[in-house]
């Protein structure tokens, strides 16, 4: 890692079981000998040494390579042989026992990588794909959901005014058909009472229309029992009783003048 623009490794016949992640850092490598090692894995990564050209991996316990080794689009020579490859790599790879061969091996394993990803990024697509469709059935059935638990709300609220709206008018109405039953019953309270009593004028009224009554009655009791006591009796020379006896010859006379009660008088003389 400290030789970072290093274009030449050789680490063959090292015991390597695996390599470290840095190791892909070492971007300007442009042939690599890894043979004789006992690596049985790259690093997800390896595909960042993207100016390798040479690499030899010859006899390690190598089974697959990683999907990022398609990014070697430089690589022009490749050495797989005696490794415990996967049937369908090993059959790709071939045998690197001269140049041609090992070119041919570094451009159908690149081949064949690049197909490897293809499909795995087309399966990622397909599952993140799915994964979208499924999130948005998801929300759409909590959306259907959701409308749904609205209505019911709507639905129990419209039920609960109605309700109440019934309410209302069955006390409405129970209020007024008392009240109908109230006026009936006065109104029959209060016939009887009128038809079997006259109405009474006020008692202080009475009692002293009465006493008027009495005076003016009693009044003229003492004016007639004057008169006649100043007529019949020897009291008609007092003074008193002349003027009591002028004052009654002058209202007869005024009296008598009158044809209306002329006639009175004269029918009942």
């Amino acid at each position: 890692a400290a030789l970072p623009k290093a274009t030449i490794l050789d680490l063959s016949c090292n015991n390597l079981i695996s390599l470290p992640s840095d190791f892909c850092s070492l971007m300007h490598l442009v042939k690599l000998d890894l043979s004789k090692n006992r690596l049985q894995q790259l690093p997800l990564d390896f595909g960042r040494l993207i100016n390798l050209q040479h690499l030899d991996l010859l006899n390690n316990r190598l089974v697959t390579l990683p999907v990022s080794f398609a990014q070697l689009k430089n690589l022009k020579w490749l050495d797989l042989k005696d490794n415990p490859l996967d049937p369908v790599l090993a059959k790709v790879a071939g045998d690197c026992l001269d140049e041609k061969q090992c070119k041919q091996a570094a451009v159908k394993v690149l081949q064949h990588m690049k197909a490897i990803q293809s499909e795995q990024d087309r399966q990622r697509q397909q599952k993140l794909q799915a994964e979208r469709e499924m999130e948005k059935k998801r929300e759409a059935e909590q959306r259907a959901k959701e409308a749904q638990e609205r209505e019911l709300r709507k639905r129990e609220k419209a039920e609960e005014k109605e309700r109440r709206r019934r309410e209302y008018d069955a006390q409405k109405a129970a209020k007024q058909e008392m009240e109908k039953k109230t006026k009936k019953e006065t109104v029959h309270t209060r016939k009887p009472a009128s038809s079997s009593r006259p109405p009474q004028r006020p008692r202080h009224k009475l009692s002293w229309s009465r006493s008027v009554l009495r005076v003016l009655l009693f009044v003229l009791f003492c004016i007639l029992c004057t008169l006649a006591a100043c007529k019949l009796t020897e009291l008609q020379h007092q003074p008193l009783c002349v003027s009591m006896n002028t004052l009654y010859e002058d209202v007869v006379a005024a009296l008598q003048n009158h044809k209306t009660l002329q006639n009175m008088l004269q029918h009942n003389s």
